[in-house]
């Protein structure tokens, strides 16, 4: 069966998450989204786990349900070096002995657990229990594994399970890096909101045997994963090197010549596409013969908002946003599958925008620093063209 799952997003326990993010909330939305596996998040934490518990059925085979929204144990760890890791687990029992098992001063406070443990040690500890694990967004440059090394067997040592790519990268970057031809990619939304713009904002496409931790395990094991979706990467507020504050874009020869100063007094920070371009092997990527399409794509509300110059959460873009998925079932149908045509008798001027996605005809202005990209449509010429805002050129 073919299953569109994210397996990486956090609970209402997790630091700068909604106090929204509860089952009862993450079910309805991911459904609407059209997901049909969702992480739960935040594994490690007794009292999220209570509440997994109270607000779900156990199907079995490490999977939880929620009206009809099945839902698998993952956590992210934050380790030594202050990278972070992602971690889905067999079931709760297990979750519940490797939560009293991590040694960490926080892990009854925060969702995000940290531990002083090496990816080596963090590793051995969770394989102990046949948990899979991988690098959580392994090239941002705050926490990802890349930013402290420049092997992933460095870190690990050992072969993990896959490795998540981040919404500053994709496989045509990520396949710049000879040794990640023999690791899955995962691409996941790590949400801290149950609104569907956060939630499956990136998600993995995957034939499973059946809804089960163990056909997760044999989908990353022999390969699998059908498509990986995920936001054009320049949109990432990590992609390009530029200042923390003012957002600048700085040329990474001159940021490093000023010690990652910027002019305004403020840090810059590395951008993940020269972190990938000090790491690559080849000036364009080689994919592996099992290496699925990437396809790019973004939030339906936020597309919705750029077309019609608005807010994400307004009225306007969530009255169109609904009209469409009470048309046609879920964002990501409407999104990759339902037909334009369609489309445009509910609202034209999104359907083009939809078109120009799907035909990768769109401009980016590229995000960094911690701010993210701006991208901009070509309208239809009776369309009034929205006030977009771009960086200068350095």
């Amino acid at each position: 069966m073919l299953v569109n799952a994210d397996f990486h997003v956090h609970s209402c326990f997790s630091m700068a998450s909604s106090k929204d993010m509860l089952i009862k909330n993450m079910a309805p939305m991911a459904k609407v989204k059209g997901l049909n596996i969702l992480g739960t998040g935040d594994a490690f934490h007794p009292k999220w786990l209570d509440i997994i518990e109270q607000s779900t059925t156990y199907s079995g085979n490490g999977i939880y349900n929620r009206d009809d929204m099945d839902f698998v144990l993952t956590t992210e760890v934050e380790a030594k070096n202050r990278i972070h890791h992602l971690i889905i687990i067999p079931d709760i029992d297990i979750a519940r002995e490797l939560s009293e098992k991590l040694p960490s001063k926080n892990k009854t406070v925060d969702g995000r657990p940290k531990t002083n443990l090496s990816g080596v040690e963090l590793l051995e500890m969770v394989r102990e229990y046949d948990c899979l694990i991988g690098p959580a967004h392994a090239f941002t440059p705050w926490t990802g594994m890349y930013k402290s090394f420049d092997s992933i067997y460095d870190c690990y040592e050992k072969k993990v399970d896959f490795v998540e790519l981040g919404l500053s990268a994709d496989t045509f970057m990520a396949d710049k890096i000879s040794e990640l031809k023999d690791f899955a990619f995962l691409t996941n939304s790590d949400a801290h909101s149950p609104w569907p713009h956060r939630l499956g904002r990136e998600f993995n496409q995957i034939t499973l045997k059946d809804i089960s931790f163990d056909s997760i395990k044999h989908a990353f094991k022999h390969n699998t994963i059908n498509a990986n979706y995920g936001l054009v990467p320049n949109l990432g507020k990590y992609h390009m090197t530029a200042c923390t504050k003012c957002y600048k874009l700085v040329d990474p020869a001159i940021a490093k010549e000023n010690k990652m100063k910027c002019e305004c007094g403020a840090r810059i920070k590395k951008g993940v596409d020269f972190r990938i371009s000090e790491l690559a092997s080849y000036d364009e990527p080689i994919h592996p013969s099992f290496r699925p399409k990437y396809i790019h794509l973004m939030p339906l509300a936020e597309i919705i908002a750029q077309v019609y110059d608005k807010g994400v959460t307004t009225k306007t873009v969530q009255n169109k946003w609904q009209k469409l998925i009470d048309s046609f079932g879920s964002e990501i149908d409407v999104l990759i599958n339902v037909d334009l045509k369609d489309i445009e008798k509910v609202d034209i001027n999104t359907a083009h925008a939809i078109k120009l996605f799907r035909n990768a005809e769109i401009d980016v202005t590229p995000g960094g620093g911690g701010k993210y990209g701006q991208i901009s449509f070509e309208k239809p010429e009776k369309e009034v063209k929205p006030n977009i805002v771009t960086l200068d050129n350095f």
